[in-house]
């Protein structure tokens, strides 16, 4: 019996510590998320700021001959 117990002992002790191993994970990947989301925002903010300015320089005349030529 005391042979069962044991085995029973580091069976529990496996699990728990499996238990406690899956929530760290599952913390670091929720915090890993929060930073993926926030990057996703600021490249979308990225974005439309270049494609603002990038408006802005379409919008610029044409390089022309200076009038002295």
């Amino acid at each position: 019996m005391s042979d069962e117990t044991g085995r029973i002992t580091k069976l529990e002790e496996m699990v728990a510590h499996q238990a406690k191993t899956i929530d760290e994970l599952s913390d670091q990947l929720a915090e890993q998320w929060k930073v993926v989301e926030q990057m996703r925002t600021k490249l979308d903010r990225l974005t439309e700021r270049f494609l603002s300015l990038e408006e802005q320089t379409l919008e610029a005349p044409a390089i022309t001959r200076p009038p002295h030529y």
